[in-house]
């Protein structure tokens, strides 16, 4: 049996995946060459393993920051809370310098950006253990080092536009 060419456009695929209700994630490093803080949002984050503890994200193959997590040992995964859209909408846009202008921020034990808990649902600190270089996009699996989580409930994408609640989802449907 041969593959068979796809029955669908691009525009339809992406509005089929955009079914699917994600969480939405600042993953975090530093830029191998100046050393200063590198940051984007992500909707494509997923867990892969318990044991040992494996996540899994993926960056379009044209970001202007995919040299920076091609060669970054260590990144830092933040799962936003409810309230940060704002948050979520600067670091998806703009220069580097401006998504991090006023960000509350800190650096971890690797001197990597970490964003205050009080912007988080969650957070994990990986090392980066795999690349995969699959279709249009980078495919990166981190072993996380060290996790944590608040009480806050998590900002949701779904169907091309943020989400406050998870309960907007059910409204919408």
């Amino acid at each position: 049996m041969s593959l068979r060419a796809p029955d669908f456009d691009s525009p339809a695929f992406r509005t089929a995946l955009g079914r699917f209700a994600t969480g939405v994630t600042i993953v975090t490093t530093l830029h191998p060459d100046t050393g200063k803080p590198v940051g984007l949002t992500v909707s494509s984050f997923n867990s892969v393993s318990l044991n040992p503890p494996l996540v899994l994200w993926s960056l379009t193959q044209d970001s202007s920051n995919i040299r920076a997590f091609e060669q970054a040992e260590r990144y830092i995964i933040h799962v936003l809370a409810a309230d940060q859209l704002e948050l979520a909408r600067r670091f998806s846009k703009g220069s580097l310098e401006e998504r991090f202008a006023g960000a509350n921020y800190e650096t971890n034990a690797y001197g990597l950006p970490k964003l205050a808990n009080e912007c988080c649902a969650a957070w994990f600190e990986c090392y980066s253990r795999n690349r995969y270089h699959e279709g249009d996009h980078m495919i990166l699996i981190g072993e996380v080092e060290r996790c944590g989580h608040t009480h806050s409930l998590p900002l949701v994408y779904h169907a091309g536009s943020f989400d406050l609640t998870p309960q907007a989802i059910i409204n919408k449907a």
